[in-house]
């Protein structure tokens, strides 16, 4: 266990990333090491990372390269200057257990090189496994190209004798496949591959593939030309080697059949990227044909005789086919290809608008308040709303369509607008001429997509989806500023943004008069003598329990509140779309009244008196009625510092108090007088910070702006 260890970390702008990875390696159990971190051109705060830790580290060194020259060139800068008996990989973004070089270094005996296990995790918290290393064991690996197939460095141990002897060096001309040329010697010289279960490295999914993707998440465009460069380079440097040119092959028809030829599913790109491809399958042994089906057999051999034409009518075929076969296994997957091969080639309606809101629970926010001004002034359009259930009572004659059905496809493709709140499905085409209004839901308080580091929900291809979705939208409504700004950043947002406040707030100062008020409290079947507290809380990421649902249980005592605000006050709650659980009021039937499936928060807003909240954006629409907020924060720390993140200092810049208790909200309720008082000058503040462009006509203004009027 005296061995010395070289660990080669190469940095390439991973400022977010590094401190957790060298600390993974500064203390790993296995102490006799040597750590070369190699800056390959950082230029994101990652240098003043690397020398904290060579300042507090003795074995930490660091090479510094004044440009990016890949991590193909950093990887052998760092061999280079390596004085280790053995050497060892880490990627930057990566972390290891703190066994991982350990039970390598234990295990490798008189072996060249060996490997450990490396596992994929989002965040930290995925890495919390258990791992019975009391009896470390080390196997053979029966399949020899599965191995290789996987193309990495990452968590192998290699004697520095066995790379002396083989020259062995990473290429330096791609970003991507550089350790093909390293790895390629060894599979030529050993039959046998030895690896240890109990070491594990962390690979780390970037949740931001857009921002600052790994390598491993560049396009499939870039994989490709990367390949080509290294596999036509290596087929010439290893003429005439067997062994080496039927992995090759064997390497170049995998990463054909599980990604490049997911390219050709888009005609646009077939003929950019038949030539590169072209050029690497003209070198290939057609006997390594004889594996794959006959359609691809075909497709392989256009490619290899340059025959463009040929090969778009194979590959056309071959992904209808498969598109086909997948169609027949559900409805949902027919209606798709129907909406593809078929919808999505005919005419666009010139006048014809689809309306959703919430994707499809209700006729509500935004969209509403557009498609009710467009009825009353735009009745040359034909409007259709989709709904998951379609028995809305809607002014005008909208066709209603139920959400995902074969109707739904059809409008969506053929519609020249898309009115909505909320993201489309990733699945959705948007055709030349479409026109996407994105309204969106909420002026943010919470960080969004881009704007939030670590991503603690269901999905953790978040913002790549998101980022797909956005693409799609020509306009975008800010009711603010301070939105105007975020959105920009949270969406990567550079299209027209349309400053003219929210449609949905209209209602705010159209219909603040007793008379409304009175009759939406009759309808809703709310005592007129009571005065109302509207509870409208957000969901929180971590408390989901499948993609798209959300647990919420109420944090405050019903029975207290009831006992000293029941006399005077009804309380309304109102739950966050994505929280999908029912909430249990039974006994408090005349206290606490269920709002949470009420199409339209608006109206809720109009009838209260106060309203509680937490982190919803529910209080910027609120402010706009000038009517006293609480703030009901019981995990504040955790939601700010953990979850999200806020864009304001809620502690000194939301206009009421944070409480954290029953009792703190009853006594704020009791001295409501005292604290709009108190809270006047803040409020005043707030007011003109975030509802200086509402004015009761935002529908109208942005309907002009986005549809034109015979």
């Amino acid at each position: 266990m005296d061995k010395f260890v070289s660990v080669i970390v190469t940095v390439y702008n991973t400022a977010e990333f590094l401190e957790e990875c060298l600390t993974s390696v500064t203390n790993q159990i296995y102490q006799n090491v040597e750590i070369i971190v190699v800056n390959d051109g950082s230029t994101d705060g990652s240098a003043e990372i690397i020398e904290q830790f060579k300042k507090a580290d003795s074995r930490c060194q660091s090479i510094d390269l004044h440009e990016n020259h890949g991590v193909g060139f950093a990887r052998n800068r760092g061999i280079e200057q390596a004085t280790g008996e053995y050497i060892y990989f880490v990627d930057s973004d990566d972390f290891l257990e703190h066994r991982a070089v350990e039970n390598l270094v234990q295990s490798i005996g008189e072996l060249p090189f060996i490997l450990g296990r490396n596992k994929r995790v989002s965040n930290k918290e995925d890495s919390l496994i258990e791992i019975d290393d009391s009896e470390i064991r080390v196997r053979r690996h029966k399949k020899l190209f599965k191995v290789f197939q996987n193309l990495t460095v990452l968590n192998s141990l290699f004697s520095m004798e066995i790379i002396r002897e083989h020259s062995l060096r990473f290429s330096e001309e791609t970003d991507c496949y550089s350790e093909m040329a390293f790895l390629l010697p060894l599979y030529i010289e050993y039959k046998n591959v030895y690896y240890v279960r109990e070491s594990v490295y962390f690979l780390r999914v970037r949740n931001d593939p857009i921002s600052n993707p790994s390598l491993t998440q560049l396009g499939r465009e870039k994989l490709l030309t990367d390949f080509v460069v290294v596999y036509k380079q290596l087929k010439e440097q290893y003429k005439g080697n067997n062994t080496a040119e039927i992995l090759l092959d064997k390497i170049l028809l995998h990463l054909y059949r599980s990604k490049f030829i997911l390219i050709m599913r888009d005609a646009t790109k077939i003929n950019s990227s038949f030539e590169q491809l072209a050029s690497a399958m003209e070198r290939i042994d057609p006997e390594q044909y004889k594996g794959q089906n006959m359609l691809v057999r075909r497709e392989l051999k256009a490619l290899s005789k340059q025959n463009l034409k040929s090969y778009k009518r194979y590959i056309n075929f071959h992904h209808f086919a498969r598109e086909t076969k997948q169609s027949l296994s559900s409805k949902k997957k027919m209606y798709r290809q129907i909406y593809k091969d078929v919808f999505l080639k005919r005419p666009l309606k010139e006048k014809t608008i689809v309306f959703e809101s919430f994707l499809g629970k209700n006729y509500a926010d935004s969209p509403r308040y557009i498609y009710e001004y467009m009825v009353e002034n735009y009745p040359e359009y034909e409007f259709v709303w989709s709904f998951n259930e379609t028995n809305h009572d809607l002014p005008g004659n909208a066709k209603q369509v139920k959400r995902l059905s074969l109707t739904y496809y059809y409008y969506m493709a053929t519609a020249k607008y898309w009115v909505s709140n909320m993201r489309q499905p990733l699945h959705l085409q948007k055709r030349e001429g479409n026109v996407f209004l994105q309204t969106w839901h909420g002026t943010p308080l919470k960080k969004l997509v881009f704007d939030m580091n670590e991503v603690y929900s269901a999905n953790p291809k978040y913002k790549q989806q998101f980022y797909e979705q956005s693409r799609l939208w020509d306009y975008l409504i800010a009711s603010n500023p301070y939105s105007s700004d975020i959105f920009k950043s949270a969406f990567k947002f550079d299209k027209v943004m349309l400053e003219d406040g929210y449609p949905r707030n209209d209602t705010l100062y159209i219909n603040n008069n007793s008379d409304y008020i009175t009759k939406m409290k009759t309808k809703l079947n709310i005592p007129l003598d009571k005065k109302v507290i509207l509870y409208a809380p957000t969901w929180r990421d971590d408390e989901f329990y499948e993609p798209g649902k959300y647990r919420f249980n109420l944090k405050f005592d019903l029975n207290k509140l009831k006992e000293k605000l029941g006399d005077e006050y009804v309380i309304l709650l109102r739950m966050h779309y994505f929280i999908a659980d029912d909430l249990n009021i039974e006994g408090y039937e005349d206290f606490v009244y269920n709002m949470s499936t009420y199409e339209d928060i608006a109206d809720l807003y109009l009838i209260s008196d106060i309203l509680i909240t937490d982190y919803s954006s529910v209080f910027f629409d609120y402010s706009n009625l000038r009517r006293p907020i609480l703030f009901y924060t019981y995990d504040l720390e955790k939601y700010r510092d953990q979850l999200r993140g806020f864009y304001i200092d809620i502690e000194s810049e939301v206009p009421g108090p944070l409480v954290k208790t029953t009792d703190e909200i009853i006594e704020a309720v009791l001295n409501i007088d005292v604290v709009t008082e108190d809270y006047k000058e803040k409020y005043d503040a707030f007011y003109d910070k975030i509802c200086s462009w509402e004015s009761g006509n935002a529908s109208e203004k942005i309907v002009k702006k986005v549809f034109p009027k015979q």
